[in-house]
């Protein structure tokens, strides 16, 4: 279930990158915000270390601080693309656990937690930030953007 909640997600995210220009993309509203671009890059970082690293053992040093000052180092294909990848790995990783990893101990980030943790807190962080994007991305290009996944329920 968690896998196809990353394939959700990325679905969102890709939507949104597809009605947004290179600019856009990269805006930030103030100094304290982030871009769209910023939070892509963010995403795979997070979803590297916690999944790809803790959970499936591959090699990854992470750069976290420079995924909040890029600006402008890759383009929206780049970064979707980036982010697909990564998504891709991580599912096979979360699909082929084995139970006892979920209840095993491992320290990510100085924070002690199991398998299962790591799980739901991969889901919930690209939850938090896909939601970020999907309002900026509706703030950027208003109506005609057209981002409406759930049309069906508008007015219920």
């Amino acid at each position: 279930m968690c896998a196809e909640f990353l394939d959700e997600y990325l679905g969102k995210i890709d939507a949104c990158a597809a009605v947004l220009s290179e600019e856009q993309v990269w805006r930030r509203a103030n100094p304290a915000t982030n871009s769209i671009g910023n939070l892509l890059l963010h995403l795979q970082g997070n979803l590297s270390q916690w999944i790809l690293q803790s959970l499936g053992g591959f090699e990854y040093e992470r750069h976290r601080s420079a995924e909040f000052v890029a600006s402008g180092s890759a383009n929206k294909a780049e970064l979707v693309q980036g982010l697909r990848g990564v998504i891709e790995r991580c599912q096979g990783v979360i699909r082929a656990l084995p139970p006892a990893e979920l209840t095993r101990r491992r320290t990510i980030q100085g924070s002690d937690v199991d398998g299962a943790y790591v799980v739901w807190h991969v889901v919930e962080h690209i939850s938090y930030h896909t939601g970020q994007i999907v309002h900026m991305t509706k703030e950027l290009g208003g109506p005609e953007a057209g981002i409406e996944f759930y049309p069906e329920l508008r007015g219920q």
